[in-house]
C-alpha cells in the first residue's frame, strides 16, 4: 500500500481520512484480523497513526477488537453500498441480466473497471453452483477475467500500455495469462471479436464470456458476462451465447441512453 506518513502537498487533502481508508483496506479475505503492528506494516503508517485510525474506526463502529486483534464489522459494507445506490446502471441492468439468465440458465453479471480490477455491480445467479465466491462488490484482477479484458479494450493506448507496465501477472491458475505480450494479444483479439472468453484463468472450473456496454459516445463503461462451470459448458457453447449476450448489452445501453436523456 501507498505510504501515507507524508501528504501529497495539497491543502485540500485530509490526511487523517486517507489514513483511515488505508487501514480499512488493510483487511481482506486473507487477513480478516490484524494486530496493530500488522496494520502499521500493511499500510506504511507509524504505530501511533495506525492506532489512532483503528480506535477512531472502532468508535464509529467500522472496526471491532478481539484481544490484541482488530477486524472489520459489517458496517463497512455501507461504504460500498452507498456507491452502488448512487449508480443507475445496476438497477437498469438487472432486469436484462435476469432475462438473459433465464434464457441461458447460467449466472449473469455486470462489472465496471476500478483501477486494475473489475468490480461486480450487478449479478443474477443461476441455480447451479460455481466454484468461486462472487457477489456484488467482488473485485478481481482485470487481466484474468473476461469482463476485465473487455473493459481493458476500452482503454486508450497510453492508458493500456501504462497498465501493462505496472501490472503483476499472478498465476491464479495454471491457465492464467503469464506475460504482458500474451495479454496484449488477448486484448487485441477481444477488440477484433467484440467479445472475450476466459477459460479457468481466474478460478479452476470457471469459464466466462463477456461483451462491452457502451455509453452514448461509444465509450466502454461496463461489461456484461455469462459465467458457467467448465464441467457443464464448453467454450463453444459459451461462444454460441454471444449473440444473446450482445442483445442484453444493447438493451442495457438503450435504457441507459433513455435515462441520460438527449
Amino acid at each position: 500500500m501507498e505510504l501515507l506518513e507524508d501528504g501529497p502537498g495539497d491543502a485540500d487533502f485530509v490526511q487523517s481520512l486517507a489514513r483511515g481508508l488505508e487501514v480499512i483496506r488493510a483487511f481482506d479475505a486473507e487477513h480478516p484480523f490484524r494486530s496493530l503492528s500488522d496494520v502499521a506494516k500493511a499500510t506504511g503508517l507509524s504505530r501511533a497513526s495506525a492506532r489512532r485510525s483503528l480506535l477512531t474506526l472502532h468508535k464509529l463502529g467500522y472496526v471491532r477488537s478481539e484481544g490484541t486483534l482488530f477486524g472489520l464489522t459489517p458496517k463497512t459494507l455501507e461504504l460500498g453500498h452507498a456507491y452502488l445506490r448512487a449508480l443507475s446502471t445496476p438497477q437498469i441492468a438487472e432486469p436484462h441480466l435476469t432475462s438473459l439468465m433465464r434464457d441461458v440458465r447460467e449466472t449473469t453479471a455486470l462489472s465496471v473497471l476500478d483501477g486494475d480490477h473489475v468490480v461486480h455491480v450487478a449479478r443474477v445467479p443461476a441455480g447451479g453452483v460455481i466454484s468461486v465466491s462472487i457477489n456484488v462488490g467482488s473485485r478481481f484482477p482485470a487481466y484474468a477475467t473476461a469482463m476485465g479484458r473487455v473493459l481493458l479494450v476500452g482503454l486508450a493506448e497510453d492508458a493500456f500500455q501504462a497498465y501493462l507496465d505496472r501490472i503483476d501477472l499472478q498465476p491464479l491458475t495454471d491457465r492464467t495469462v503469464r506475460s504482458a505480450d500474451e495479454l496484449r494479444a488477448v486484448i487485441e483479439t477481444a477488440r477484433a471479436d467484440g467479445f472475450c472468453l476466459a477459460d479457468q484463468e481466474l478460478n479452476q472450473g470457471l469459464r466466462a464470456v463477456a461483451v462491452p456496454v457502451h455509453d452514448r459516445s461509444g465509450a466502454v463503461i461496463a461489461a456484461a458476462n455469462i459465467a458457467a462451470s467448465a464441467g457443464m459448458r464448453s467454450l463453444d457453447e459459451l461462444r454460441a451465447m454471444v449473440p444473446r449476450l450482445r442483445e442484453c448489452a444493447t438493451a442495457i445501453e438503450a435504457d441507459l441512453h433513455r435515462v441520460a436523456g438527449p
